[in-house]
Formats: structure tokens, C-alpha cells, sequence
């Protein structure tokens, strides 16, 4: 039985899964949005939510901790510099994972759109109203 064991296997060894998850996240933070399967995109959300969170407070000890987790200064400096202070009002929430109709060719595996959400929403809203 499975009681208390949270995470998915995803067939790898825990290095491999830590690695596939850094690199998700890192695709996600450079592209906006990515295709990936479901199973991955869940197992990256939680972990794309912490970083937002942590380059939300922007303090030099929240930078360091980011590139030691994420190992790309580059995608690091995307993430302090644009998303962080973008999503500075939302309180979270930040990712959204979305069905695609297609199979992916070769195994047919469910393919999802995991992308970050746009940041600013009220800002939106009250153009539209005016």
C-alpha cells in the first residue's frame, strides 16, 4: 500500500526526477509555456509555485536559494527581473495545466499545456470596465 508516499516515480531514479523537474521548470520560466505530460506538469507545479513565491520577495538570500535549486543564473535573473514582480498582487496560482485533445506520437501519452497564468489580472479587468 501507498499510504503516505506522495510524489510520482515516473519511472527515474530520484536524481533523474529532480533533474527532469529543474528543467521543466526552468523551460517553463524561459518559454511562458510548454508541452509536456500530464503526470510531469503535476509533479513541476508545486515546485514552479515555490520559485515564483520565493522571486516574489526578492531578496538576495531568495536569489541565491533559487540558482543552488535551479542551476541557471540566466533563467534565475527572467525570474526576479519579469515574473516575480508580475504576479507581486496574485496571491498564488500561478501555473495552469491544460488538456490537449492530441496523443503524443509514438507511446500515446496525454499531452498537457503547462504554462504560466498572466500576471495582472485586476489591471485587466479594470480596463475592460472603463
Amino acid at each position: 500500500m501507498r499510504h503516505l508516499k506522495r510524489g510520482r516515480h515516473l519511472n527515474r531514479t530520484s536524481a533523474h526526477r529532480g533533474a527532469l523537474v529543474r528543467n521543466l521548470v526552468s523551460g517553463l520560466f524561459e518559454h511562458g509555456k510548454i508541452i509536456t505530460t500530464s503526470a510531469k506538469a503535476k509533479e513541476a507545479k508545486p515546485f514552479a509555485e515555490k520559485m515564483i513565491t520565493l522571486a516574489k520577495t526578492g531578496t538576495l538570500a531568495a536569489r541565491r536559494r533559487a540558482i543552488a535549486l535551479l542551476h541557471s543564473r540566466q533563467v534565475v535573473a527572467g525570474l526576479f527581473e519579469d515574473i516575480g514582480p508580475r504576479y507581486a498582487e496574485r496571491a498564488g496560482g500561478y501555473c495552469r495545466i491544460l488538456h490537449l485533445p492530441t496523443h503524443r506520437i509514438g507511446d500515446g501519452g496525454d499531452q498537457v499545456l503547462f504554462e504560466l497564468v498572466e500576471g495582472r489580472v485586476k489591471e485587466k479587468t479594470a480596463k475592460a470596465e472603463a
